[in-house]
């Protein structure tokens, strides 16, 4: 019996998915958020604290774990490398090493530069290999294309937020340019997918939210970099904000469309959105935004909770690392 459930435990750990470190994206975001509402609205500091270590503790584990997939199954690993859609989740890897230094960059500057520059080159390379990939491909169809494609080189724009603090502002400027561009291209080819191609599957619906993190946090971003609010600055905000609304019209169909783990593809960018807001009411002198802030906060502060528990429901359920 102890056999046959360690074999089940091997196998499963096999199919351990990388997509899964999207839950610490989505627990680092809603912890700056709280952050910010602790500065703006004097929000109790021991909930993004609390948020932000549980991420970390969290961070570490997974990485222990896929680190332990990569020694045992370099097969598996290398399988996820290869699939046009999986391959995009390895670069949340780098990205939850820049929102944690992020989030640590007040209380704890020495170890928020090393998690940010260790994010910045690990990014930097994935950026080089999942971008060479798509330019000589010879397996990417239209029909991959989806909102987890802006991950690999849209994620740059995560590289300024706190990194004009660790070095020039001119390699600040060069991620965001990186971040900006490849958003434009990108979403060009996912929006003539999704209107012209057959709709995306149920599994991937979620990633449909992917679409408000690039102009939501180019908009952070850009905010570090050009501190006053000009016309720019307001393009990245209000597109934002309008596919906010526009997802958010649409809900019913998220709700019907079940669970999987890509549904924590909904948290982190809600959670930008209200960061982003919570910047917007600060550069603008407008408490209008802080209502935005906290609405936003409010709703995403529930999805993560929902998520969490119907991600352990279907950890129970062995409904989690298995073959798809």
């Amino acid at each position: 019996m102890n056999n046959t459930s360690e074999l089940h435990g091997e196998q499963r750990l096999a199919h351990f998915p990388v997509s899964i470190f999207s839950t610490v994206m989505g627990l680092t975001g809603l912890a700056i958020a709280w952050q910010k509402a602790h500065t703006a609205l004097n929000a109790p500091a021991f909930v993004w604290q609390g948020i932000a270590s549980f991420a970390s503790l969290l961070f570490l584990s997974l990485l222990l774990i896929y680190g332990v997939k990569v020694l045992r199954y370099p097969g598996a690993v290398g399988a996820e490398w290869k699939h046009p859609v999986r391959v995009n989740f390895f670069p949340t890897i780098s990205i939850c090493l820049l929102l944690l230094g992020i989030v640590w960059l007040e209380t704890a500057p020495s170890l928020s530069m090393l998690l940010w520059a260790a994010g910045t080159l690990i990014h930097l390379a994935f950026t080089f290999a999942i971008l060479s990939s798509w330019m000589y491909h010879t397996h990417y169809d239209i029909k991959h294309a989806n909102p987890a494609w802006f991950i690999p080189v849209v994620g740059n724009l995560f590289v300024p937020i706190c990194g004009v603090q660790f070095a020039t502002p001119e390699l600040a400027w060069f991620f965001f340019s990186i971040g900006m561009i490849f958003w434009i291209v990108l979403m060009t080819i996912v929006f003539y997918r999704i209107f012209f191609h057959e709709p995306i599957p149920p599994r991937l619906l979620p990633t449909l939210f992917i679409l408000l993190a690039p102009p939501a946090v180019g908009f952070i971003a850009y905010g570090v970099l050009v501190p006053q609010l000009d016309g720019f600055g307001r393009v990245l905000y209000y597109t934002a904000l309008f596919l906010t609304l526009l997802l958010g019209s649409n809900v019913l169909r998220f709700v019907r469309g079940g669970f999987f783990l890509s549904a924590w593809a909904y948290s982190f960018p809600l959670a930008a959105m209200t960061i982003a807001s919570f910047a917007m009411a600060k550069r603008s002198g407008l408490d209008f935004f802080h209502w935005i802030a906290a609405i936003l906060l409010t709703i995403v502060s529930l999805i993560v909770v929902v998520l969490i528990a119907k991600t352990l429901a279907a950890v129970q359920r062995r409904a989690i690392c298995v073959p798809e």
